[in-house]
């Protein structure tokens, strides 16, 4: 059996564990959170390299890729320093290739009842891909990541101003505490509504969910949410606020849709090639699974 380890920064509450079944081999899947503890993250990865089939990175990206450029987060990456032997994602591949086409699925499938065509991204810059897939399937999107990340009231809009604030923003915040950039621990958990004319004027609200809960008003009637890494009681907290559809860009597993670095860390664990897939990899296997977005009616 193989063997798939996420450890991530925030709370333990969000464990997870689930085998599942990819080209005929069976694989454990499993979320481990360390409460925002960053010195136990590094302790775990260590202890569970060489271990298993592949090591996911939860709650934070390693780089941010926009474009064709990559900008490193310093406090990420000497988290997973010490790992030598087990291949390593945080999930960019699976933003590259599912994401990428995740709002064509979407119009192919519901469409028709998504009007007027907008979009608000809490976290554009992390998940650009799913932003070039808004794009150009016609939204008007806002992009939030000054004011969710940063705490800025400035909304941006137009996927060329996402870049260049990329540019600007990105080679000094790599340098930040982790915590400055992210929820971890304990605050993944609190809700404070908070630019409600933003999520009020957008049809769909995308991107990581745990920007999209930290300041979703008390009513989302009618929205669509897209995003990834939804518990069973994130599901009835969407449908008790109203949302209407509920698209996760993984599979659901037990209930529950896991972060796409699991996800990833699956389908390199069943290639065995001990090593992180190229894109074009990752594409046949997705491909060769048949894996869709996940599209679920709440309301």
């Amino acid at each position: 059996m193989k063997r798939v380890v996420s450890v991530s920064l925030g709370s333990t509450s969000r464990d997870h564990k689930a085998t599942i079944q990819l080209l005929g081999q069976e694989v454990t899947v499993e979320r481990i959170g360390t409460d925002g503890d960053i010195e136990k993250a590094i302790q775990l990865y260590n202890e569970l390299d060489g271990q298993v089939d592949a090591l996911g990175v939860g709650g934070i990206d390693l780089t941010v890729h926009v474009e064709n450029r990559h900008y490193p987060l310093r406090g990420a990456l000497k988290l997973v320093a010490g790992v030598k032997q087990t291949p390593v994602v945080d999930g960019d591949g699976l933003k590259f290739t599912m994401e990428r086409r995740v709002m064509q699925y979407v119009e192919a499938e519901i469409g028709h009842e998504i009007s007027p065509k907008r979009a608000m991204m809490g976290s554009a810059a992390s998940r650009y891909a799913m932003a070039l897939s808004f794009h150009e399937a016609g939204y008007d999107t806002v992009y939030g990541d000054l004011m969710f990340a940063l705490g800025i009231p400035i909304p941006v809009k137009g996927i060329r101003n996402l870049r260049i604030l990329a540019a600007i923003l990105m080679p000094i915040l790599g340098f930040l505490p982790l915590s400055f950039l992210y929820p971890t621990g304990e605050a993944q958990d609190i809700n404070v509504p908070k630019y409600e004319k933003y999520y009020q004027w957008a049809s769909v609200v995308a991107g990581d969910f745990l920007y999209i809960k930290r300041h979703m008003p008390l009513r989302m009637d009618g929205k669509v949410i897209v995003t990834n890494t939804t518990t069973q009681e994130d599901v009835k907290m969407l449908t008790e606020r109203g949302v209407k559809y509920l698209v996760t860009t993984t599979p659901r597993l037990e209930g529950r849709s896991f972060g796409t670095n699991v996800m990833e860390g699956a389908l390199v664990a069943v290639a065995g090639k001990g090593r992180k897939l190229t894109t074009s990899e990752l594409e046949e296997l997705i491909e060769e699974l048949g894996l869709r977005p996940a599209i679920e009616k709440l309301n």
